[in-house]
């Protein structure tokens, strides 16, 4: 498991550098261009900035990729599938410890 990272810059921080970039590539010679530069004037490193381009652009359906909700609702069934095999397991245990218990009762009548 990785360690999350604490989210150094606010949602509105980050919609208006991916704004900048989105509306000033035009004017760099290429998108990483523009990324470095805007990047430099926020102060984040430019590939933190091309991630935030890039997700906004699969969100908003520019790029193909999986949309935030949909990736953070698959996290979610993944953790809850997970959750429920574990429980599974330890209902499947309980079941034969209890019915080797019941077994060895009424052998021993």
């Amino acid at each position: 498991m990785t360690a999350k990272t604490t989210n150094k810059f606010s949602p509105e921080v980050r919609e208006r550098a991916v704004r900048m970039v989105l509306d000033h590539e035009g004017e760099h010679s290429s998108r990483w261009t523009a990324v470095q530069s805007i990047a430099a004037k926020i102060g984040c490193s430019p590939h933190t900035l091309l991630d935030w381009v890039k997700k906004t652009e699969v969100d908003s359906g520019k790029r193909a990729g999986v949309p935030s909700d949909v990736a953070e609702r698959l996290k979610a069934l993944e953790r809850e599938n997970r959750e429920l095999r574990q429980a599974n397991d330890i209902l499947r245990k309980a079941s034969a410890f209890f019915a080797a218990a019941e077994l060895d009762r009424l052998l021993k009548k």
